[in-house]
């Protein structure tokens, strides 16, 4: 991103946008204007500052191209027909969780992206599209990408130059089959594990998560010319702010937890919120913002007026444009302005004059046919009634601008496909493997019980309910919005793992229902199912809508152990030599003290992703473990929330603990 103050440039642009006639229709520019506009316009001269390129393209721009630049379309509503892009103008289009070209490939994503951009490249202007994605661990959409752990894992590895190294990756392959923007990273701090985004958090301190925000440099690079080149993309903080610190049972509709209410003072709204946007954008210059589902009700003032962040113009204009200096844009999430109260008319104007820049507005049809198609009037109303006022416009849309040119989208639109041939290859997967290794964390090893012996004198016998399955292993957001049991991605599960690495006899038994061999070295790998957003809250809604799930509900996430999964454990413990359990997870599991009695090494492995060598590396002394936990782990779940600092603080291991090997 630029270095220059951008607040600086906005107002340059809106002055001089101002001095072109900016604010009145084309034909009622100034005869100077005429006779500029006749020429080679500026805005497409590579060699001017940004500023004067925004400026000028500015003041070339009716209203309804400027609205046109503030929707975002998901590529459901215009795949079908792309010349929709052409006739509104689309500002974006956004892939949602498992929304894929019909052939999920990199070649595919490449020539879809560009078929959009070709439709936006036939308007008036020819203003390309950026098209943004969920890169959250990698960029999960794509069948055959990198998956990487989870924030929850990378914040257990206290390696920020891993981290910056492995967003890195996500961005080349990324940018690479077409998307130049993603929706990351979360740089919210969980205080609550029952939340079923706890693991898109890296830890429930701010300290932490800020300490990992090299992420942002690792999208978008380090220096002003970075973010043009083939290996980078925008950058999203989110979920501005507060969404880790809801208030359980404030949840939206049936969620428990996620799109709540922070019920807090605003002394802690600040520390435990907002604190980790302040290096975001100061430091890490991240290109965009994205407001959180949740509200946010200052116990200052007493309980009972939450707001809305997609309101909040207080937080949105006051505290990060103005105070901050955040100079990017602010995208809506996916059609969270409806969560406002009032008519849609009452939502839209809302959201926009809190500063709202851009505005995720799928169609979703048939279920919710109306989305960007009323958004636009709705806003053209709104600003010709001077509800909305013009300067609020303009500054929406030379943010939007601005970013499209710190691209280099004008001079190349289209996707740049030298690195795709890297996607998922052995040198990105080597780096997530590393990931991997980083990310577990030793919590119990009695009588040295690990590093295992891979020598073939004894067997391993392996069993539960996430030893060979790699959907769980990767978790949400991973080829689906909610992932999927079912999902199969290229990768190791543990299982494979071990097999590769052990050279004695590895029978696999899920249930544990086969014999443990004489003196054989247990290992149960159980944990959770996967989840995303809501359906992953603690007492959530049931998840069963991927086609993998045939319409039948997900098991209750409830962070304790299956049935199966508890007698697994039980079974080999009883009968193995020494006994290993893995937790593979997306957040703290209960373990129960008897069952625990019984476990001789306990792992938490978070959501690992498709390398399941990373964990066998650990396993068997190929390298030590090193994790520190990044959340608080607690004996039960009546004591979440629960966190460092907590008055009778009484977890089953403390935040920051980790054996090492």
């Amino acid at each position: 991103m630029l270095r220059t103050p951008r607040g600086a440039v906005l107002g340059a642009v809106l002055v001089a946008a101002l001095a072109v006639g900016s604010l009145q229709a084309p034909t009622q520019a100034a005869p100077h204007a005429d006779r500029h506009h006749a020429s080679r316009p500026a805005y497409k001269n590579s060699k001017l500052p940004v500023h004067d390129r925004v400026a000028d393209l500015l003041s070339r721009m009716n209203l309804a191209e400027k609205i046109g630049q503030m929707t975002q379309a998901e590529r459901i509503d215009v795949d079908a027909d792309p010349s929709l892009i052409t006739t509104n103008g689309f500002g974006s289009i956004l892939s949602g969780g498992g929304s894929t070209p019909a052939s999920n490939t990199p070649e595919a994503w490449a020539d879809m992206v560009d078929r959009y951009q070709q439709a936006a490249l036939e308007t008036r202007l020819g203003i390309p599209i950026i098209y943004g994605v969920d890169t959250v661990h990698g960029h999960g959409n794509l069948q055959g990408a990198t998956v990487f752990p989870h924030n929850i894992g990378l914040g257990a590895s206290r390696d920020p130059d891993l981290v910056e190294q492995v967003e890195h990756i996500a961005a080349i392959e990324t940018r690479a089959s077409g998307p130049q923007w993603a929706f990351a990273p979360c740089i919210c701090v969980a205080r609550d594990d029952r939340w079923g985004r706890t693991y898109e958090s890296f830890g429930e301190n701010p300290k932490l998560v800020e300490k990992m925000e090299t992420a942002i440099d690792g999208f978008q690079g380090t220096k002003p010319s970075d973010l043009a080149k083939p290996d980078r993309v925008l950058a999203t903080a989110k979920h501005f702010a507060g969404d880790g610190l809801t208030t359980y049972g404030t949840g939206e509709g049936d969620y428990t937890v996620d799109q709540g209410i922070d019920q807090v003072s605003r002394a802690e709204f600040a520390k435990l919120a907002l604190a980790p946007y302040i290096p975001a954008v100061k430091q890490h210059h991240v290109g965009s913002v994205m407001p959180s589902f949740s509200s946010v009700d200052w116990t200052d003032d007493g309980i009972g007026n939450p707001v809305k962040m997609h309101a909040n113009q207080e937080l949105i204009t006051g505290w990060l444009k103005q105070q901050q200096g955040f100079d990017g844009f602010v995208i809506s999430d996916w059609r969270a302005i409806r969560q406002l109260p009032g008519t849609y008319t009452d939502q839209v104007e809302a959201s926009v004059n809190a500063g709202v820049d851009m505005f995720m507005e799928p169609i979703q049809a048939p279920n919710n046919p109306n989305g960007w198609n009323v958004f636009i009037p709705t806003l053209t109303g709104l600003v010709d009634s001077g509800a909305v006022p013009m300067s609020r416009i303009d500054d929406a849309v030379s943010r939007i601008l601005t970013a499209k040119f710190e691209l280099g989208l004008f001079e190349h639109p289209y996707t740049n496909r030298k690195n795709i041939d890297t996607i998922g290859d052995r040198q990105h997967r080597k780096v997530a493997r590393r990931a991997v290794a980083e990310s577990q964390v030793l919590l119990k090893n009695r009588q040295h019980t690990l590093p295992l012996s891979a020598a073939k004198s004894q067997p391993v016998y392996v069993a539960g309910s996430n030893a060979d399955n790699i959907g769980n292993q990767a978790g949400g957001w991973t080829l689906t919005w909610q992932g999927g049991s079912t999902n199969v991605i290229p990768g190791e599960t543990v299982l494979d793992a071990v097999r590769s690495t052990s050279k004695g006899r590895v029978p696999f038994s899920e249930t544990a229902s086969d014999k443990v061999p004489a003196n054989a070295a247990g290992i149960v790998v159980v944990g959770e199912t996967p989840y995303a957003e809501g359906f992953g809250d603690v007492n959530g809604p049931q998840w069963a809508y991927d086609p993998g799930d045939h319409g039948v509900p997900r098991p209750k996430q409830t962070m304790q152990l299956s049935d199966a999964d508890t007698l697994a454990v039980r079974r080999v413990c009883a009968q193995a030599a020494s006994c290993t359990v893995l937790v593979v997870s997306g957040r703290p599991m209960i373990i129960p003290p008897e069952l625990l009695d019984g476990i001789d090494a306990l792992v938490a492995s978070w959501l690992p992703g498709s390398e399941g060598m990373g964990v066998a590396d650990v396993l068997f002394g190929k390298k030590p473990f090193t994790g520190k936990l990044p959340v608080t782990w607690p004996r039960t779940v009546d004591q979440e929330p629960i966190n460092v600092g907590d008055a009778n603080y009484d977890p089953l291991y403390r935040y920051g603990f980790g054996l090492g090997t």
